[in-house]
């Protein structure tokens, strides 16, 4: 009998933290765009007992995406699926292409072959939650508009996202949507579907990002004013995955999940600027 499948995009920190709490018993597919991360990743969860499938995999690509969700079910029945895949350092057209449209395309593609019973996660980020939140018609355009068709909206328009800190942020924002939009779908076959947004974590890409330029003194801003006073952990990140994907949260579906050690709320205090 084959074993059940989780599916983990994204092969970076945060991604593995989940793949080794979620996996035991378990086959993996392990997905990423980079073909070096993917090899690595791999290695290092054979290495402590995992059974690991891996596959490159272009999250912004609907034949890459629908490839992959073909395959998981190849293999078993696929109770958990992660997007754990992003882009920080990029132009926007990227972020949006990453962020947003390979999220849609993940709830999109993946809803075809959840198993009854099943959850997806996409992690998003505390940046979804900075701007100001979005009117109810701006939220039902990139909560349900077809991954396809989504960049066309004028919302995403190179006006309307000039920088790629604003495609960073709407995209986060989006993610938020779609997750919401996808529980009324993944319901149609008894699965759940939710998104977590962490704050600062020390990844390799947040490592990348707090050394460009004048970023450093933000996030150190952001962690000395934050409610608990430091970074988080992937195995912090993890924990609150294992609980959205697990039977506990058998209620909550469509939903976000801030986990940013108060960072947020500190902003909202007013006790935090940031530019």
């Amino acid at each position: 009998m084959p074993s059940d499948v989780v599916v983990i995009i994204g092969a970076g920190g945060i991604g593995q933290a989940i793949a080794r709490r979620q996996g035991a018993g378990r086959t993996i597919l392990l997905a990423d765009h980079s073909e070096s991360a993917l090899a690595a990743a791999r290695e290092a969860m054979e290495a402590v007992g995992h059974a690991v499938s891996a596959r490159q995999a272009d999250v912004s690509s609907r034949e890459a995406v629908h490839a992959l969700a073909r395959a998981a079910a190849e293999l078993g029945p696929v109770v958990n699926v992660v997007n754990a895949a992003g882009v920080i350092q990029a132009p926007p057209a990227a972020i949006l292409a990453v962020n947003l449209v390979g999220t849609a395309l993940v709830f999109e593609e993946f809803g075809d072959v959840i198993a009854p019973g099943g959850a997806g996660l996409v992690i998003s980020s505390m940046a979804g939650h900075m701007p100001p939140p979005l009117d109810l018609e701006t939220a039902r355009l990139l909560g349900q508009t077809p991954a396809d068709e989504l960049l066309a909206l004028p919302v995403l328009s190179e006006q309307a996202v000039p920088d790629s800190g604003a495609a960073f942020a709407i995209s986060k924002q989006a993610n938020h949507a779609r997750a919401q939009a996808a529980a009324v779908t993944w319901g149609d076959r008894g699965a759940r579907v939710n998104s977590l947004s962490p704050g600062i974590i020390l990844t390799p890409l947040v490592r990348e990002e707090m050394a460009s330029p004048g970023a450093a003194e933000h996030y150190q801003q952001a962690i000395a004013t934050s409610a608990v006073g430091r970074i988080g952990t992937v195995d912090e990140i993890a924990t609150a995955a294992a609980f959205l994907l697990g039977p506990d949260a058998g209620f909550i579906t469509g939903t976000d999940l801030l986990i940013d050690g108060g960072v947020i709320a500190a902003l909202r205090a007013g006790r935090l600027n940031l530019p």
